[in-house]
């Protein structure tokens, strides 16, 4: 079996895939994921007809997923760089974004030169406590399968990384600071580094300290435990999200301390949950083009 899914790897990663072609879908865990000990109702779209319209048209809520997978999507052959972005869609712990904040950012990507990697991880939160566990459980492991696959289908094992937004900002967030697995290592997939080698985060959430005393000044929560060893990382935030922007600036100070390099754009208006949809006279939805020419920058897109 293993062999098998070697070789579908191979041909369908390594051929001259469009984006209009049904992605290559793998499962990230080899079994059950870890801490599952209940069954959800199946996998859905929960899209009511009265929700929100972002930029005129509706996007997939998808819930109860319990098995994480990644959609891989390779560019034209003549525009591939060997790069590739794992992508968190945001949803609150709740469903995934799945379109705005996933298979879309896959096609820009895919423009641009970059394998894009859409991860479908688990929702809802499991952990009451931790509700970012078991969606920064799958990314680790999505991380280190993609890494381990690399050379084997043609990416670059040092610029694979990380984009997430709201809640999937948080979860790349944390991937990118944990020193640790949150996760007992299952197999040699697990012994590949599962750290991102940059990380796009746009209004991420989850990652600032809720206080009751209003004159207290904000600061990050204890898990997300900022070190040198951090990815480049480039934000994106209006500065009227009500997801607050401090989840932004906070996280891009602890990098300036540690010296890690960073690229912040905060918006004066724009909210949040716009993913990547042009919307008139709001300049932060054209974010793609800034952070285009920061993977540039940094050396990932050549």
């Amino acid at each position: 079996m293993k062999a098998i899914l070697s070789a579908a790897l191979l041909s369908l990663l390594c051929g001259p895939l469009a984006f209009t072609a049904e992605p290559l879908t793998i499962n990230v865990w080899p079994g059950k994921p870890p801490g599952e000990t209940k069954e959800l109702p199946p996998e859905a779209d929960q899209t009511k007809p009265a929700d929100r319209l972002i930029a005129g048209r509706r996007i997939i809520k998808l819930g109860n997923v319990s098995t994480p997978q990644l959609a891989i999507y390779r560019p034209a052959k003549e525009k591939d760089t060997g790069a590739a972005v794992v992508i968190c869609p945001g949803g609150g712990h709740h469903i995934l974004a799945y379109d705005l904040e996933g298979t879309e950012v896959a096609e820009w990507l895919n423009e641009i030169g970059v394998t894009g990697i859409v991860l479908k991880y688990r929702v809802p939160g499991r952990d009451p406590e931790k509700r970012w566990l078991a969606a920064v459980q799958d990314a680790q492991r999505a991380m280190s399968l993609v890494r381990s696959k690399a050379a084997e289908v043609g990416l670059d094992p040092k610029r694979i990384g990380l984009l997430g937004f709201s809640a999937g900002g948080q979860v790349a967030a944390l991937v990118s600071v944990m020193q640790q697995r949150q996760y007992e290592p299952l197999d040699d997939v697990d012994k590949v580094a599962c750290r991102p080698d940059f990380a796009v985060l746009v209004y991420p959430g989850g990652l600032d300290e809720k206080s009751k005393d209003e004159k207290s000044l904000p600061k990050l929560r204890e898990e997300v435990s900022v070190t040198k060893d951090a990815p480049p990382m480039f934000f994106v935030h209006a500065y009227d999200d009500g997801v607050s922007v401090f989840n932004t600036l906070l996280l891009a100070m602890e990098l300036k301390k540690v010296s890690v390099p960073a690229e912040v754009h905060i918006f004066a208006t724009g909210g949040h949950g716009y993913g990547l949809r042009h919307i008139d006279g709001q300049p932060v939805t054209d974010w793609p083009k800034p952070c285009e020419a920061w993977l540039k920058t940094m050396g990932v897109v050549r």
